[in-house]
């Protein structure tokens, strides 16, 4: 492998083959991109679980009784766990009482400090608190946008307490919800989180249901949600099954075949994916994924990364993360493992690798199958009793953590997927607690360490990307940097992608002057990367770095014209430019900002989300000229953007071309509107509408959004005085609800 690496930097370097470019070549435009794909599987060729049920009935009676097969689905005394008992969820400045009317009507009524009562009614339900290590429930509601949103308020199983998710507002995690919190402290509330992909909002993609579909219609303005059910079903790892159906009923007309590809023939990627599509943290590269079209297309597994970073060096979850950290288990890398190697995918029990069921999910069989000598002397190999906890191989290997994100109020710990060696000083020295703390929290760590050097020896060490993510810190410039963290020889995507991210962050500068020639092999070797994500972070790291150097520029326009898939590279390739524009405009860089954003329109000349980012930008450098220009832009290209309505009205305050009254405050009043009726969240946007309300002497409608100013920027001074003036000048009728 080492030796593949070397030839493909040293035709890149040279310029062998198409696209080499050398200090005489000519700087060309990357090519225009490909127009939209067409959608790739009709929905009409889903059928249901149901019409599976016939001649797969032993495989539908163990997906029934799964956890799959009880994920959601409409409320009912049979699925809800939570109580619904008419006993209030008491804020600080709020109640939200679960009830339910009727005998067969779930709702939550809101009763709010300074706002009308509200019911929301429960249309679906997900979870039912199966998890193991902290199971939860929570409910969706249909608004009248379209949308079905997530509620604020969560049900735990565990420690039977309702919670919400702080994380957006508060930065607590998961917190149980008591009178000292205000209703705006959850970070859901009002409801924005639809389900489905809809990226103007924070989103749950399609994973908490089947054949999900959240569609903006642009015409009404509005949102077009359906799904199959919410639970998960077959089609929702097998894809679509009208065509097999056919074929199983004796239609066997134009030889179309059985219309389904067996998933046991599957290879170790590709059946990852199956699973990875809801078990995995990524981003979105197109919207519109139905199951059985190309993962790669829609979605980057490993671009979560970039300004996040969910998971610590050697890939154990360092803040909310699901099960794509397997990607750095030796059984992954060095065997054949995925997810069916272990858990059986109907019923979702365990087994062997021999296909052999297993009693539980801490049964050792998962791991002796493949490391069958394990088995002769098991005290000799863990030093403890055969037959305690401490002896079974999930126990060390596998053990149970809660995800730090999330906090240590809510239970939600999962298993370890990295399948790692307990090393419980570094364990420590990173904050996990891991395998052995977890059953001996009196030992001190160096001491913990100290036993399982004397049982075990000089322990593995790491492997070299780990080695240099640990090492990164005492690299004094570019190069050292990059010896540590660029390893194109290692076949290790995941943990290779978070090195790669951090030397872009924290070492490349935009358009240098001088690249050492090393560090350029190393970037290039890795452009040439099986793994799709980490070529499309070498690239645009590359871009970033020296994109406009004419030895580079044609190396980087090869790269997209020989592309296999040249959507799903460039979409990850603007993924990374975009994360560059927007931690560098927070940080106040607006120069690096714009660099990056323009870069990204070099890629994709009429990207909404980069026309919008850099007006947003302009706007906070002054030109506002220029930023409503960009911002108009982006809307004639999107109309319906949620931000997309409020930015315009914001840069064109800055212009100074809202002053006058009459139509232009009554346009910017239309713009607010909009936004907040996509996002009723947008504090900003409340504040804003306020303001224009204000000046057209509209005051009784400017209080309501006055209101939900100070409540969702509880720290802005300026919606606190508005509030207060708008209270005085309309006297109690301000005081009324």
């Amino acid at each position: 492998m080492t030796r593949r690496w070397s030839l493909l930097a040293a035709l890149a370097l040279t310029g062998c083959g198409e696209g080499g470019g050398g200090p005489g070549s000519v700087a060309r435009d990357f090519p225009p991109p490909p127009p939209a794909a067409e959608p790739g599987t009709p929905w009409e060729d889903f059928v249901g679980a149901e019409a599976c049920a016939d001649c797969h009935e032993r495989q539908y009676r163990a997906w029934s009784g799964s956890t799959h097969g009880q994920a959601g689905g409409p409320p009912g005394r049979s699925v809800v766990i939570a109580p619904f008992d008419g006993r209030p969820i008491r804020f600080a400045d709020a109640q939200v009482v679960p009830r339910i009317r009727d005998r067969n009507i779930f709702e939550f009524v809101v009763r709010q400090d300074g706002h009308q009562e509200t019911t929301y009614r429960v249309d679906g339900v997900i979870g039912g608190g199966h998890m193991l290590g902290g199971g939860t429930q929570g409910f969706l509601t249909r608004l009248s946008d379209g949308t079905e949103r997530f509620l604020p308020w969560d049900w735990s199983r565990q420690a039977q307490v309702w919670f919400c998710n702080t994380g957006s507002r508060l930065e607590q995690g998961w917190v149980p919800i008591d009178d000292g919190m205000r209703l705006a402290d959850c970070g859901d509330w009002p409801p924005i989180r639809p389900i489905g992909t809809v990226s103007r909002f924070a989103n749950c993609q399609e994973c908490h249901g089947s054949q999900i579909r959240t569609a903006l219609d642009p015409e009404v303005r509005r949102f077009h949600t359906e799904y199959t059910t919410l639970r998960v079903n077959c089609e929702s790892c097998h894809g679509p099954g009208r065509q097999h159906v056919a074929w199983a009923l004796g239609d066997r007309q134009g030889d179309a075949g059985p219309g389904l590809e067996s998933l046991s023939d599957l290879g170790k990627e590709r059946s990852l994916e199956v699973c990875f599509r809801c078990h995995a943290l990524k981003d979105v590269i197109e919207e519109g994924y139905r199951p059985g079209d190309s993962f790669v297309r829609y979605y980057a597994l490993k671009f979560p990364v970039l300004g996040d970073r969910p998971y610590f060096a050697d890939g154990r979850v360092r803040s909310f993360a699901y099960q794509a950290n397997h990607l750095a288990s030796a059984c992954y890398l060095q065997g054949p493992m995925d997810c069916a190697s272990c858990h059986e995918p109907h019923g979702l029990t365990y087994w062997d690798t021999d296909r052999r069921p297993l009693a539980s999910p801490l049964d050792d069989g998962q791991c002796t199958s493949c490391h069958p000598s394990k088995l002769v002397d098991p005290a000799t190999h863990t030093f403890h009793p055969e037959d305690s906890d401490g002896s079974r191989c999930v126990s060390c290997h596998m053990p149970y953590l809660q995800h730090p994100e999330v906090g240590t109020s809510i239970p939600f710990a999962r298993s370890d997927h990295t399948i790692a060696i307990p090393r419980p000083a570094f364990d420590a020295d990173l904050g996990i607690t891991g395998a052995c703390a977890q059953c001996h929290a009196d030992i001190p760590s160096r001491e913990l360490q100290r036993r399982a050097a004397a049982w075990w020896g000089e322990l593995k060490p790491h492997r070299p990307l780990v080695q240099g993510q640990i090492g990164e810190l005492r690299a004094r410039n570019l190069s050292e940097a990059a010896e540590l963290l660029l390893h194109p020889e290692e076949v290790d995507p995941l943990v290779q992608f978070q090195a790669l991210s951090t030397l872009l962050v924290g070492y490349l500068p935009p358009d240098a002057v001088d690249l050492d020639p090393e560090v350029d092999a190393r970037l290039r070797a890795l452009s040439a990367s099986p793994d799709l994500d980490v070529r499309a972070l070498a690239l645009a790291s590359l871009h970033w770095v020296a994109g406009d150097r004419p030895e580079v520029r044609p190396f980087l326009i090869a790269a997209v014209e020989q592309a296999e898939d040249d959507g799903a590279l460039r979409g990850r390739w603007l993924l990374a430019l975009g994360f560059l524009g927007d931690h560098y405009r927070d940080q106040g860089d607006f120069d690096r900002g714009e660099t990056a954003y323009r870069k990204g329109l070099e890629l994709r000349p009429d990207d909404t989300g980069f026309q919008r980012a850099l007006g947003v930008l302009r706007s906070g450098m002054g030109d506002f000229p220029e930023a409503v220009r960009l911002l108009r832009a982006s809307l004639a290209n999107d109309s319906v953007q949620s931000l997309g309505w409020v930015n315009p009205g914001l840069a064109l305050v800055g212009a100074g071309e809202l002053e006058q009254r009459g139509g232009r405050l009554e346009a910017a009043a239309r713009e607010y509107r909009a936004a907040i009726e996509a996002d009723p969240g947008l504090g900003r946007a409340h504040f804003e509408l306020a303001r224009v309300y204000i000046r057209l002497e509209r005051f009784a409608d400017a209080l309501p959004h006055a209101r939900r100013a100070v409540e969702f920027l509880p720290d802005h001074a300026p919606s606190r005085q508005m509030l207060q003036d708008l209270i005085q000048a309309l006297g109690d009728e301000g005081n009324a609800p």
